[in-house]
């Protein structure tokens, strides 16, 4: 596996990992996946800021990817991170959400961010959590009911690290 940094030729692989987790998952609120162009839109703004952007790369296929962006969109939150991981569902438990966390809590340390947040769909989404978890986040509180997704209220945990 290589991670490296994502480049807009990447946007309609990343768009369709994103599509599986809209359309099938709660880990995102999004009801609507976004299109190969609109992923483009949102990859330029995270580089713009000077954030991080990564892809996992198996074989020459991106198999996940993660990016960092500020927490809020206040000047007050901008050394705090919100992070982002989705893998393809063909990979998922093969260790690339873990390297993608890695990888980008040490690469958002540079972009400048000194605490990222993890703002988790589905207090259910363990896999999520438990990745967090083993990567040193701790708890810091749950939204309950804070969404509604497939017929159902889901929470929202949130989750702490210092970079």
């Amino acid at each position: 596996m290589h991670i490296r940094q994502a480049l807009p030729e990447d946007a309609t692989a990343i768009a369709a990992i994103y599509a599986h987790h809209v359309l099938h998952g709660t880990g995102t609120f999004e009801e609507e996946p976004p299109t190969p162009a609109e992923m483009r839109q949102r990859l330029s703004k995270v580089l713009e800021r000077g954030w991080p952007w990564l892809v996992a790369e198996q074989s020459g296929v991106i198999a996940g990817y993660a990016y960092a962006a500020q927490f809020r969109d206040r000047p007050a939150y901008r050394f705090a991170g919100e992070d982002s991981i989705y893998v393809h569902p063909d990979h998922i438990g093969a260790g690339i959400g873990r390297a993608l966390l890695d990888a980008l809590m040490q690469a958002s340390g540079q972009a400048g961010f000194q605490r990222m947040f993890a703002v988790i769909g589905d207090s259910g989404n363990l896999p999520s959590i438990r990745l967090h978890e083993h990567a040193g986040f701790e708890h810091c509180g749950k939204l309950d009911q804070a969404g509604f997704k497939f017929g159902r209220y889901l929470d929202v945990v949130f989750m702490q690290r210092v970079i």
